[in-house]
């Protein structure tokens, strides 16, 4: 079970885009996830007429590492920490070490 899956709000720890905010978009096996708005970098695309690709320079998001984000939490409106706990009908959730609130619904 990850800290971070797919759809969380999560704010940037380090990096160039320190302290934007965004929704995890993907998370891949290694660790790493994209953030949607955050990472863009630029990539130089050949033009590939029979699948209809043009070419040119085309914006995306490139992955970052799952330890530079920490999920947002709405009640203190800052990044915190994650924690997992077993709930008392069996079901394991994810809640925040500041406040104890659960992630999970």
């Amino acid at each position: 079970m990850n800290k971070i899956r797919k759809g969380d709000t999560v704010q940037v720890l380090t990096g160039r885009d320190r302290g934007k905010r965004g929704t995890v978009t993907r998370v891949y096996p290694d660790n790493r996830v994209i953030v949607e708005g955050v990472n863009i970098v630029k990539r130089h695309t050949r033009a590939n007429p029979q699948a209809g690709v043009a070419g040119g320079i085309v914006e995306k998001e490139a992955p970052l590492q799952v330890s530079n984000v920490a999920l947002y939490n709405p009640m203190t409106q800052k990044p915190d920490r994650v924690g997992f706990k077993v709930l008392e009908d069996g079901r394991k959730v994810r809640f925040f070490k500041s406040n104890g609130e659960v992630v999970d619904v």
